[in-house]
């Protein structure tokens, strides 16, 4: 359902095992941004209320989400910590940077929604991953109920992007845009963290 090209290396598991309170911050930073990234579209578009209404529910789910994160790193007695850097998040941008044709406004809000939808399909696989392969029962059962709510935005963007991009081609736009993020997995996949 979500298009992905490549999985993630099973192996991330065990690497993840080793440090979970380094993922754990990680991912929480990950909810904090994809609630800044809606408040951003809808500073930018306010002239589509449907797209607005759904971006303050996704900003809402992603910050109720935050603090479900940052209660699980307090019950482990971790620390929050500083935000990460993600190159993976980097190189999507850097990608899409080439990725323009017609309206230039509609091809920057089709990128910027198309961009959400990838973080989001990535971030569903990886849910569902460790809601299957790790070995502690509380976190397998924690991305389980997560995992519903990742499927659910990847969808809402990628239908905004179609609705809205008149004069782009959204679904040749999204292949190659699947085929670049699945060349990029083949060198992520090896730390502790949500997408890389």
């Amino acid at each position: 359902m979500l298009g992905l090209k490549l999985p993630t290396d099973p192996r991330w598991v065990n690497i993840v095992e080793k440090n979970i309170a380094e993922i754990l911050t990680d991912h929480a930073f990950c909810e904090q941004k994809a609630a800044s990234n809606a408040i951003s579209i809808i500073v930018q578009y306010p002239q589509y209320p449907d797209m607005v209404k759904a971006m303050i529910e996704i900003c809402q789910e992603e910050m109720e989400h935050f603090g479900m994160v940052h209660d699980k790193i307090l019950e482990r007695g971790y620390e929050l910590g500083f935000e990460r850097k993600d190159p993976y998040v980097h190189d999507l941008l850097d990608f899409l940077k080439h990725a323009h044709s017609g309206n230039p406004k509609k091809s920057h809000l089709v990128n910027q929604l198309l961009f959400a939808a990838m973080i989001e399909a990535r971030s569903c696989e990886r849910f569902k991953i460790l809601s299957e392969e790790i070995n502690d029962e509380d976190l397998r059962g924690f991305y389980r109920s997560l995992m519903e709510s990742e499927a659910r935005h990847y969808t809402v963007f990628l239908n905004f992007a179609r609705q809205y991009g008149e004069g782009i081609d959204v679904d040749a736009r999204w292949k190659s845009f699947l085929e670049f993020e699945a060349s990029l997995m083949e060198k992520y996949g090896k730390a502790e963290t949500m997408h890389g």
